[in-house]
């Protein structure tokens, strides 16, 4: 993770400026996609970078693939560098080497298909043996629109995540439903690693997560 981009020396008591040649961020962080080929990853990223769905033929990843995205949380500006990652057995080589300097991963799985929420221990195995020991972790049940077709209930997902003591969201990357939310509390929670200080109140993404689902909830009331 970088700190502040681009801020000249300034005097005593005075904020940093900005060099006009400077980056337009403060701090960038590496968000890696991970979860079973088929789950929606692409479709994720791109719900979040460009505001679109990606409809129609399925094309799975092959090997690596990202895409940069500036958020501003809290007054700073965020810089995202988002990694989608191939979902197949024969790319989880090419996978393992790009998980050690990733400080947060957003592990995905499908709610219409068992066997990718199945295997979500077996990729929390895989995280716990390849990258760093404090990455942030968020499971995530995509393609809550799918209702219909529904076979991992949203309790299955909230108690899995409990066991691993992760935030849980479910996600719609067509709907766009808590996709923005997801990136937004992994960049509130890395602006917080990045500049944590004895006085500033603790910050906590499990917490935040359930408080902005809540808020959700109730504004759907309204």
């Amino acid at each position: 993770m970088t700190g502040t981009a681009g801020a000249t020396a300034t005097q005593d008591g005075e904020a940093p400026k900005r060099s006009p040649c400077s980056p337009s961020y403060d701090l960038t962080g590496k968000v890696m996609l991970l979860g079973d080929s088929g789950v929606g990853k692409t479709c994720f990223l791109i719900q979040f970078k460009d505001g679109a769905f990606l409809s129609g033929t399925f094309i799975a990843t092959v090997g690596i693939d990202f895409r940069n995205k500036v958020v501003t949380v809290d007054g700073m500006r965020v810089k995202l560098q988002i990694w989608d990652t191939a979902g197949q057995e024969r790319f989880r080589s090419v996978t393992h080497a790009y998980y050690r300097d990733a400080q947060a991963l957003l592990l995905l799985y499908d709610i219409t298909n068992k066997a990718s929420f199945d295997n979500i221990r077996a990729w929390l195995t895989e995280i716990h043996e390849y990258a760093q020991r404090d990455v942030v972790i968020m499971l995530l049940g995509n393609k809550a629109d799918m209702s219909s077709e529904r076979v991992i209930r949203s309790e299955d997902g909230e108690t899995l995540a409990r066991e691993y003591g992760v935030p849980f969201l479910e996600t719609s990357a067509k709907t766009g439903m808590n996709v923005e939310l997801a990136f937004l509390a992994i960049a509130k929670e890395l602006k917080y690693r990045a500049g944590q200080s004895a006085d500033e109140p603790s910050f906590q993404i499990r917490d935040y997560v359930e408080s902005q689902k809540k808020r959700s909830s109730c504004c759907s009331f309204m």
